[in-house]
């Protein structure tokens, strides 16, 4: 299955009116024709099953013949992941995460950053690419960067953890601080770790220290581990 997105669509549509750009590339590319079943996506847990009813380079419609809607996730996981130095690992982790099944990313900026400047539509455009090829039908919440004092201080709720490379006697595992179908919001440094300033505001916030395994993990690594594991988790 192939699957388009249109975030512009309601789920009483009754037909998809694809912008130019999408439409040449039905045309020209797929090669489809009138009749032709579409499968497209909102990105908000919506799969629109259509018909095409006109087809031009300028503008496609397909008429809506059937709506199913995704099943609930058995939990909600937003990782908070510093940016890397290399972009290309940063949308690496973002495509991987989303074919896994996060629901939120926020870039943090940390006092170890090297890149402290990202461009969001780059990875707006990675998370769609990773939903179609995936085919999931709801997109994951892409926030605006955001400095590590400022979020850790201002977290909404949910179990709250930071991964973190220091000796520490209270840190445990993070698949033995996990809860079935609980929110868990994730904390992972850039590629010099975060400081030890940093790691005693998180603690000073109530956030728990977890370790991700016995060796140390690029950023992007760590952040899919913590994912499968959050993932695997609740498969139980």
């Amino acid at each position: 299955m192939q699957l388009f997105y249109h975030p512009d669509i309601e789920e009483q549509a009754q037909q998809i009116i694809f912008p130019r750009e999408e439409s040449k590339h039905i045309v020209k590319v797929l090669r489809k024709k009138e009749g032709d079943l579409l499968h497209v996506t909102n990105g908000k847990g919506f799969l629109f099953i259509s018909e095409l009813t006109l087809i031009t380079a300028q503008q496609c419609i397909a008429k809506v013949i059937e709506v199913q809607k995704e099943e609930k996730p058995k939990y909600y996981l937003h990782m908070a992941v510093a940016p890397t130095k290399m972009n290309d690992r940063y949308e690496w982790f973002l495509e991987k995460a989303t074919e896994i099944g996060v629901m939120e990313i926020t870039p943090i900026i940390c006092d170890h950053s090297e890149r402290k400047v990202v461009k969001l539509d780059r990875f707006e455009r990675v998370l769609q690419s990773a939903m179609k090829q995936s085919l999931h039908f709801t997109l994951p919440k892409l926030n605006q960067p955001v400095r590590f004092s400022e979020f850790v201080t201002d977290t909404p709720e949910g179990s709250k953890f930071i991964a973190h490379c220091e000796d520490e006697i209270d840190k445990k595992s993070l698949q033995n601080c996990l809860e079935l179908g609980e929110k868990s919001i994730i904390l992972i440094g850039p590629e010099g770790d975060f400081s030890s300033e940093e790691i005693v505001l998180a603690k000073e916030n109530e956030w728990n220290p977890v370790s991700l395994g016995n060796t140390r993990l690029r950023t992007e690594t760590a952040a899919i581990v913590a994912c499968h594991t959050v993932a695997l988790f609740n498969e139980e």
